[in-house]
């Protein structure tokens, strides 16, 4: 599903310029859960944002289901993420003046969507969710728990291929984010593709693989062996 070569990333001002990825060969599978993991400035949410169509590299190239991406206007980008790629921040990221059923009909309405299919998927994700009985709820009147339900929610219901999820965890308690992790592997296990960045150890445990980035590079990968469920190391 994702494929980049090359991959490089340099921010620049007047006085600065920084490298954020440096030459990121990456290969994610069609179905596999894949966590990113590295120390705070390593480039990880960076390599996300262009995994996401939310930025374009500096140099390099980039594929997504064997499109080439990394050309892409803005617009474009755009118009691709819309039903391929649904997206888990540690913040939420949640619309405070819409209640929770609004939140998650929001990327039905931007794909178009007729109403009474849209009323149909909100209802059926936020039941699957546990989160039905706070539809008409605000945000705010929500615990952080549920209000990551609630962006879960709104990643999935339009059936994306990819899910990307940004320290999904990062604001909640052991119980609610052991909670967002175990929806996180049923969505696994039924075939969408996950691209997770974490600090935690124990959050990426849930993952197939751990790609270990430092200074913009990928530095190692662990891979989970399938018979023992073990993640294996390989330095790159």
């Amino acid at each position: 599903m994702i494929h980049t070569k090359d991959l490089s990333k340099v921010f620049r001002t007047e006085e600065v310029e920084t490298s954020a990825l440096q030459h990121v060969n990456l290969h994610i599978e069609t179905g596999e859960f894949a966590a990113i993991m590295g120390p705070s400035g390593c480039g990880k949410s960076t390599l996300l944002n262009i995994i996401g169509l939310l930025d374009n590299p500096s140099t390099g190239s980039y594929t997504f289901n064997q499109v080439e991406i990394s050309d892409k206007s803005e617009k474009q980008r755009t118009k691709f993420r819309k039903g391929n790629i649904g997206f888990i921040f540690q913040s939420f990221n949640l619309i405070d003046e819409l209640n929770v059923f609004e939140n998650v009909e929001l990327p039905l309405l931007y794909m178009g969507v007729p109403s009474t299919q849209r009323k149909e998927k909100v209802v059926q994700v936020l039941k699957r969710m546990n989160i039905d009985h706070r539809a008409k709820h605000f945000p705010q009147q929500l615990s952080g728990g549920q209000q990551q339900r609630v962006a879960i929610a709104r990643a999935v219901v339009s059936n994306p291929k990819l899910i990307l999820a940004d320290e999904p965890t990062g604001n909640l308690d052991s119980t609610n984010g052991t909670e967002v992790m175990q929806l996180l592997e049923e969505l696994h296990k039924e075939g969408t593709t996950i691209v997770m960045v974490t600090h935690s150890q124990s959050d990426a445990e849930y993952a197939d693989r751990v790609i270990n980035l430092f200074d913009g590079k990928i530095v190692s990968e662990n891979r989970k062996d399938p018979q023992s469920h073990i993640l294996e190391s390989a330095v790159l």
